[in-house]
């Protein structure tokens, strides 16, 4: 989807009332959370972005720097990671949304220009010059609700009611990005499962989920093979695809519009029935069981 000078621009998502996107995980990171650097490669990242897109993901978010505690990474370096991997799949898969996962905003303003659609904040719009970028680049930016700042350690993190506390802080959020000009229409909301919560607190998220509902704006729901999954069953991460799939068959019905996941063709299908059991979608059929 490109005319002759490049990218056209980002692209809004779809209507998604009665729609479930499915986004797939693609990091150009050496120590990523469950593939351990398997896309650090270039020509790794794009086919794991081409094999997802067969396998039915709507979004894929390429990103250079995880989240959790570790040594800061240039940004120069972070968009030599990122944006060729964008570049590549906005090319290749002209259909498909791109997403980039980044907490700084040079990189969102290279990686749009390159293509991308989405910008995925893990922060909460704390890095310098996010709120205008994404206002001045058009992107749909997803407001992630998080206490630390980006690859630092928050031991212990204490809520009174984790629940009430995030509500209002997506709340905020939608404030702050409004007031920067980013339109509602391009807002998506992470009430961030995991991030600076014990499994109590996620747990807890995730029975109140539907709260998170209340600005009127799709959620994303950030929890394929997350240590809630591991730590609720007793399971290694490569054991919770399972347990993955059955929080997102909860999540959806409450207001999960976005799965961010490590396993597509398998929660594409979850989704899929999903919709279809909620009345969304028919049956991709010929229904002939005793007929």
């Amino acid at each position: 989807m490109q005319g002759n000078d490049g990218p056209i621009g980002p692209r809004p998502l779809p209507d998604l009332a009665h729609r479930v996107l499915v986004m797939a995980i693609v990091n150009r990171t050496p120590d990523s959370f469950f593939d351990r650097g398997r896309t650090f490669g270039l020509e790794q990242a794009v086919a794991a972005g081409h094999a997802a897109a067969a396998q039915g993901a709507d979004v894929i978010d390429v990103g250079g720097v995880k989240f959790a505690p570790g040594e800061a990474l240039p940004v120069a370096e972070e968009i030599e990671r990122v944006v060729p991997v964008v570049r590549r799949l906005r090319e290749e898969l002209p259909g498909v949304l791109l997403s980039v996962d980044t907490f700084q905003a040079e990189v969102a303003r290279a990686a749009v220009a390159a293509g991308a659609d989405i910008i995925n904040d893990t922060t909460g719009l704390r890095g310098p010059g996010m709120a205008a970028t994404a206002a001045a680049t058009g992107a749909t930016i997803v407001l992630t609700h998080s206490l630390a700042e980006p690859r630092t350690p928050l031991p212990r993190p204490t809520y009174d009611d984790v629940v009430a506390e995030v509500e209002v802080a997506l709340h905020d959020l939608v404030e702050r990005a409004t007031a920067a000009g980013i339109t509602r229409e391009r807002l998506v909301l992470d009430p961030g499962p995991d991030l600076n919560k014990t499994t109590e607190h996620t747990l807890a998220l995730l029975r109140g989920w539907e709260r998170f509902t209340a600005p009127g704006l799709p959620l994303l729901a950030a929890l394929s093979r997350k240590d809630v999954i591991g730590e609720t069953l007793g399971l290694p991460k490569e054991e919770r695809l399972e347990g993955s799939l059955a929080a997102a068959g909860w999540v959806i019905p409450r207001g999960a519009r976005i799965l961010r996941v490590h396993d597509v063709a398998a929660t594409v299908r979850a989704a899929r029935m999903t919709e279809v059991l909620l009345g969304w979608r028919e049956p991709a059929g010929p229904l002939r069981h005793n007929v």
